[in-house]
Protein backbone atom coordinates (compact mmCIF):
# COMPACT_ATOMS: atom_id res chain seq x y z
CA UNK A 1 0.00 0.00 0.00
CA UNK A 2 1.67 3.32 -1.34
CA UNK A 3 1.66 6.52 0.76
CA UNK A 4 -0.23 8.13 -1.85
CA UNK A 5 -3.54 6.14 -1.96
CA UNK A 6 -6.40 7.40 -1.75
CA UNK A 7 -8.01 7.03 2.03
CA UNK A 8 -11.39 6.30 3.76
CA UNK A 9 -11.56 8.58 7.16
CA UNK A 10 -13.33 7.15 10.53
CA UNK A 11 -14.13 9.37 13.64
CA UNK A 12 -13.25 7.74 16.58
CA UNK A 13 -15.64 7.64 19.56
CA UNK A 14 -18.95 5.77 19.40
CA UNK A 15 -17.79 5.20 15.37
CA UNK A 16 -14.80 2.96 15.63
CA UNK A 17 -14.39 2.04 20.13
CA UNK A 18 -16.98 2.19 22.30
CA UNK A 19 -15.58 4.56 24.93
CA UNK A 20 -18.05 4.96 26.94
CA UNK A 21 -17.17 2.30 29.86
CA UNK A 22 -13.23 3.93 30.39
CA UNK A 23 -14.61 7.73 29.79
CA UNK A 24 -17.16 6.75 32.57
CA UNK A 25 -14.31 5.70 34.76
CA UNK A 26 -12.35 8.57 33.92
CA UNK A 27 -14.78 11.10 34.81
CA UNK A 28 -15.37 9.44 38.25
CA UNK A 29 -11.77 9.37 38.74
CA UNK A 30 -11.77 13.33 37.75
CA UNK A 31 -14.51 14.02 40.23
CA UNK A 32 -12.36 12.27 42.99
CA UNK A 33 -9.73 14.00 41.84
CA UNK A 34 -10.81 17.53 42.16
CA UNK A 35 -13.99 16.97 44.48
CA UNK A 36 -16.62 18.62 41.53
CA UNK A 37 -19.01 16.34 40.93
CA UNK A 38 -19.41 15.38 36.92
CA UNK A 39 -22.28 13.33 36.09
CA UNK A 40 -20.26 10.54 34.09
CA UNK A 41 -23.31 8.66 33.05
CA UNK A 42 -24.70 11.63 31.28
CA UNK A 43 -21.67 12.82 30.18
CA UNK A 44 -20.92 9.40 28.47
CA UNK A 45 -24.46 10.30 25.93
CA UNK A 46 -23.13 13.26 24.71
CA UNK A 47 -19.77 12.20 23.48
CA UNK A 48 -18.10 13.94 20.11
CA UNK A 49 -17.68 17.60 21.04
CA UNK A 50 -14.06 18.29 22.22
CA UNK A 51 -13.44 17.60 25.97
CA UNK A 52 -13.56 21.36 26.84
CA UNK A 53 -17.37 21.66 25.94
CA UNK A 54 -18.15 18.95 28.48
CA UNK A 55 -16.06 20.06 31.32
CA UNK A 56 -17.79 23.87 31.23
CA UNK A 57 -20.97 22.07 32.14
CA UNK A 58 -19.45 21.07 35.52
CA UNK A 59 -16.56 23.63 36.35
CA UNK A 60 -16.19 27.24 36.13
CA UNK A 61 -14.68 29.04 33.00
CA UNK A 62 -11.47 29.73 35.05
CA UNK A 63 -10.82 26.07 36.35
CA UNK A 64 -12.06 24.31 33.29
CA UNK A 65 -7.68 24.46 31.11
CA UNK A 66 -6.85 22.86 34.90
CA UNK A 67 -9.65 20.34 34.53
CA UNK A 68 -8.66 18.89 30.78
CA UNK A 69 -5.57 18.51 31.91
CA UNK A 70 -6.24 16.38 35.01
CA UNK A 71 -8.51 14.64 33.00
CA UNK A 72 -6.11 13.73 30.47
CA UNK A 73 -3.68 12.94 33.18
CA UNK A 74 -6.22 10.51 34.82
CA UNK A 75 -7.58 9.18 31.02
CA UNK A 76 -4.54 6.68 30.00
CA UNK A 77 -5.16 4.85 33.18
CA UNK A 78 -9.05 4.25 33.50
CA UNK A 79 -9.95 4.73 29.66
CA UNK A 80 -8.48 2.50 28.28
CA UNK A 81 -8.76 -1.00 29.19
CA UNK A 82 -12.37 -0.81 29.57
CA UNK A 83 -12.96 0.32 26.12
CA UNK A 84 -13.87 -2.06 22.93
CA UNK A 85 -14.47 -2.06 18.96
CA UNK A 86 -17.97 -0.79 17.88
CA UNK A 87 -19.54 -3.69 16.66
CA UNK A 88 -18.30 -4.42 13.08
CA UNK A 89 -15.52 -2.13 13.22
CA UNK A 90 -12.37 -4.66 12.31
CA UNK A 91 -14.60 -5.86 9.53
CA UNK A 92 -14.97 -2.46 8.73
CA UNK A 93 -11.24 -1.13 8.29
CA UNK A 94 -10.01 -4.75 6.82
CA UNK A 95 -12.70 -3.65 3.75
CA UNK A 96 -10.81 -0.47 3.19
CA UNK A 97 -7.22 -2.40 3.58
CA UNK A 98 -8.95 -5.02 1.38
CA UNK A 99 -9.45 -2.44 -1.37
CA UNK A 100 -6.14 -1.16 -1.48
CA UNK A 101 -7.38 2.28 0.55
CA UNK A 102 -5.76 3.99 3.59
CA UNK A 103 -7.46 4.34 6.84
CA UNK A 104 -7.54 8.10 8.46
CA UNK A 105 -8.81 8.46 11.60
CA UNK A 106 -9.15 11.93 12.57
CA UNK A 107 -11.05 12.37 15.82
CA UNK A 108 -11.66 15.16 18.59
CA UNK A 109 -9.89 13.13 20.78
CA UNK A 110 -6.37 14.26 21.88
CA UNK A 111 -4.01 12.13 19.16
CA UNK A 112 -1.58 10.38 21.94
CA UNK A 113 -4.62 8.84 23.49
CA UNK A 114 -6.21 7.92 20.64
CA UNK A 115 -3.92 6.24 19.45
CA UNK A 116 -3.39 4.20 22.69
CA UNK A 117 -6.95 3.39 21.75
CA UNK A 118 -5.86 1.93 18.95
CA UNK A 119 -2.79 0.68 19.47
CA UNK A 120 -4.40 -1.49 22.71
CA UNK A 121 -7.69 -3.09 20.77
CA UNK A 122 -5.37 -3.70 17.45
CA UNK A 123 -6.59 -1.35 15.01
CA UNK A 124 -5.20 -0.58 11.97
CA UNK A 125 -4.61 2.65 10.61
CA UNK A 126 -2.32 4.75 8.41
CA UNK A 127 -2.77 8.03 9.81
CA UNK A 128 -4.15 9.70 12.84
CA UNK A 129 -5.32 13.38 13.67
CA UNK A 130 -6.47 14.36 16.66
CA UNK A 131 -8.30 17.67 18.65
CA UNK A 132 -10.17 18.19 16.01
CA UNK A 133 -13.93 19.11 15.47
CA UNK A 134 -16.55 19.49 12.63
CA UNK A 135 -14.82 22.17 10.33
CA UNK A 136 -12.02 21.81 12.09
CA UNK A 137 -11.08 18.33 11.04
CA UNK A 138 -11.85 19.34 7.16
CA UNK A 139 -8.13 20.51 6.74
CA UNK A 140 -7.03 16.72 7.81
CA UNK A 141 -8.99 14.91 5.52
CA UNK A 142 -8.17 17.39 2.57
CA UNK A 143 -4.45 17.01 3.75
CA UNK A 144 -4.60 12.78 4.11
CA UNK A 145 -6.71 12.55 0.53
CA UNK A 146 -10.16 10.93 2.46
CA UNK A 147 -12.68 10.51 0.14
CA UNK A 148 -15.05 9.34 2.38
CA UNK A 149 -15.40 10.19 6.51
CA UNK A 150 -17.38 7.66 8.45
CA UNK A 151 -19.02 9.72 12.05
CA UNK A 152 -21.52 9.01 14.54
CA UNK A 153 -22.12 12.82 15.19
CA UNK A 154 -24.02 15.30 13.02
CA UNK A 155 -20.86 17.33 13.32
CA UNK A 156 -18.58 14.35 11.10
CA UNK A 157 -21.06 15.34 8.75
CA UNK A 158 -19.77 19.29 9.39
CA UNK A 159 -16.49 18.10 8.65
CA UNK A 160 -17.02 15.70 5.87
CA UNK A 161 -19.47 18.94 3.98
CA UNK A 162 -16.72 21.32 4.58
CA UNK A 163 -13.85 18.92 3.20
CA UNK A 164 -16.55 18.79 0.27
CA UNK A 165 -16.26 14.84 0.50
CA UNK A 166 -19.76 12.52 1.13
CA UNK A 167 -19.95 11.65 5.09
CA UNK A 168 -21.34 8.25 5.70
CA UNK A 169 -23.19 8.20 9.02
CA UNK A 170 -23.49 5.33 11.53
CA UNK A 171 -26.45 5.96 14.17
CA UNK A 172 -24.04 4.30 16.86
CA UNK A 173 -23.94 7.44 19.15
CA UNK A 174 -25.74 10.52 20.22
CA UNK A 175 -27.26 11.37 16.97
CA UNK A 176 -29.88 9.03 15.29
CA UNK A 177 -30.45 8.59 11.63
CA UNK A 178 -32.66 11.47 11.10
CA UNK A 179 -29.98 13.14 12.53
CA UNK A 180 -27.45 12.21 10.68
CA UNK A 181 -29.39 12.65 7.23
CA UNK A 182 -30.89 16.10 8.15
CA UNK A 183 -27.14 17.00 8.71
CA UNK A 184 -26.18 16.02 4.98
CA UNK A 185 -25.07 12.10 5.12
CA UNK A 186 -24.51 10.60 1.95
CA UNK A 187 -25.50 6.97 3.52
CA UNK A 188 -26.54 6.37 6.75
CA UNK A 189 -26.09 2.92 9.03
CA UNK A 190 -27.46 1.71 11.37
CA UNK A 191 -23.88 0.44 12.71
CA UNK A 192 -20.34 -0.80 10.91
CA UNK A 193 -21.79 -4.08 10.32
CA UNK A 194 -23.03 -2.85 6.76
CA UNK A 195 -20.21 -1.03 6.30
CA UNK A 196 -18.48 -3.25 4.19
CA UNK A 197 -21.01 -3.82 1.68
CA UNK A 198 -21.69 -0.99 1.14
CA UNK A 199 -17.77 0.00 0.55
CA UNK A 200 -18.13 -2.77 -2.28
CA UNK A 201 -20.86 -0.40 -3.87
CA UNK A 202 -19.22 3.25 -4.02
CA UNK A 203 -17.05 4.55 -6.21
CA UNK A 204 -13.71 5.95 -3.70
CA UNK A 205 -12.02 8.43 -5.72
CA UNK A 206 -8.44 8.80 -6.75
Amino acid sequence: MTAAAPAVGFDLDMTLIDSRPGIREAYRALTAATGVYVDADLAVTRLGPPLRTELRNWFPEADVEQAVTTYRTLYAEHAIAPTAPMPGAVDALAAVRGRGLRVVVVTSKLGRLAALHLEHLGLPYDELAGDLFAEGKATALAGHRVRWYVGDHVADMVAARTAEIPGIGVATGPCSIDDLTSAGAARVLSDLTGFPALLAEITVGT
